[in-house]
């Protein structure tokens, strides 16, 4: 069944497009900038998963409602290759240290976190947008996945004694 958009949700999703295409340049130029080993691979899972919802949104603007849960099959997969690799963390998770990144390493983690906390609120606007329910849950996974490198990001951070909560 092919999706009759309204101009609104074709201008929310013509935005969306927009920052996923930023999320995925930026990822992908950060994982090549850092020289510290997690956060180049940390970047890299994410500009995959930007990637990602970059092609949903354009399957959603050509009509078509992905379907979410085999996209959440190959997301839980990828998932679990990471915990394997870490139990999901990088490594000296869990007990802040000193920084061990490189000089640019803490700028980057903020601006990507500022980001994620943008784009996801982004989400959230036009979540209560649309008509049409399966799309509405396709943007909420994609709005839960970008929650997820925010809290990624964050505790990679939190980590790395570059995020101390009060």
């Amino acid at each position: 069944m092919a999706l009759n958009l309204s101009r609104k949700e074709q201008m929310l999703l013509q935005d969306q497009k927009k920052h996923e295409q930023i999320c995925v340049q930026k990822y992908q130029s950060y994982a090549n900038q850092t020289q510290t080993p997690q956060l180049k691979q940390l970047f890299t899972n994410y500009a995959q998963a930007e990637q990602q919802h970059l092609n949903t949104i354009n399957q959603i603007l050509s009509g078509q409602v992905p379907d979410v849960q085999q996209q959440g099959q190959q997301q839980n997969q990828q998932g679990q290759q990471q915990n394997q690799q870490g139990s999901g963390q990088p490594a000296g998770a869990g007990s802040p240290s000193a920084f061990a990144g490189g000089p640019n390493d803490a700028a980057l983690l903020n601006d990507m976190l500022m980001t994620e906390k943008y784009v996801s609120g982004t989400y959230d606007t036009a979540i209560f947008e649309f008509a049409d329910p399966s799309v509405r849950q396709v943007l909420n996974h994609i709005q839960k996945e970008e929650q997820e490198h925010g809290e990624g990001l964050f505790k990679y951070m939190q980590s790395q004694g570059l995020y101390n909560v009060q």
